[in-house]
């Protein structure tokens, strides 16, 4: 399944995207419950830099912070906080500051029957600004956002690719 954003509410919209990978659920969830592995899944051209909460500690309420250039000549500050944990099965990270309105993210994992793992990921989040924000999503916004959660797919497949 490609990226998949559709319109949810008034300038609020949902990101969606699975991915098998071929490994078992505790390798896939081991990596991404390691905030410093963020770095790995994100475009370089975005100059993802975590300035707080990259240590390997991965608890409720943890907070990190980090500087992202998601356009050309765009930088700013995201604060997030996990705000739930299912140990291989689920995590929610949330917006406390940053470019949206509001930013949910849920990242869920299935252990299949082959032994292979299920990446789901849904975000709900909401643009300011409100008709500029539906006419900037709309030129731009839902297009890098695709374009980053693909870019996240190829690397989860470099990543853990089996190379026997």
């Amino acid at each position: 399944m490609s990226v998949k954003i559709s319109k949810y509410k008034s300038n609020i919209y949902a990101l969606k995207v699975k991915q098998i990978i071929n490994k078992p659920i505790e390798e896939i969830w081991d990596f991404f419950a390691t905030p410093k592995n963020l770095n790995e899944l994100t475009p370089k051209d975005m100059k993802f830099e975590i300035l707080s909460g990259k240590s390997d500690n991965f608890f409720e309420g943890k907070i990190i912070s980090y500087t992202v250039n998601p356009f050309k000549f765009y930088n700013i500050k995201w604060v997030t906080e996990i705000t739930h944990i299912t140990k291989n099965k689920l995590f929610i990270d949330e917006q406390r500051f940053g470019p949206y309105d509001m930013w949910h993210h849920e990242h869920h994992f299935f252990k299949n029957k082959d032994g292979s793992t299920t990446i789901y990921d849904k975000v709900i989040y909401k643009i300011p600004f409100g008709f500029i924000g539906k006419i900037a999503h709309k030129l731009f916004i839902k297009k890098r956002l695709s374009d980053i959660f693909n870019y996240r797919k190829k690397r989860i497949i470099e990543l853990f690719a089996d190379y026997s």
